[in-house]
């Protein structure tokens, strides 16, 4: 499965817009309609390499101080879904 790296700017909220949506029971932010300002962007072609990525990029400065985060997404569909474990596996 191939992954997508993105490491993107987090968007300041107001006080008054989180307490809005938190009243409405809605998001604050919608990453279908808007998403946050990518920063830089790598492919991986599987889970490991991802992750390694990832952490390699949360070492930057502006993550590390939370102006900025890292993402890992999924390009393709599962080969079979996720179970988290249960009784008796």
């Amino acid at each position: 499965m191939r992954f997508l790296i993105v490491r993107t700017d987090i968007r300041a909220a107001a006080d008054v817009d989180i307490a809005a949506a938190w009243a409405g029971g809605v998001r604050l932010r919608d990453e279908t309609t808007t998403p946050e300002p990518r920063r830089q962007i790598v492919h991986a072609e599987d889970r490991d390499a991802a992750l390694l990525l990832a952490r390699a990029l949360s070492t930057v400065g502006a993550v590390r101080a939370g102006r900025q985060r890292v993402k890992v997404l999924p390009l393709d569909a599962p080969a079979r879904p996720y179970r988290p474990p249960g009784p008796g596996s």
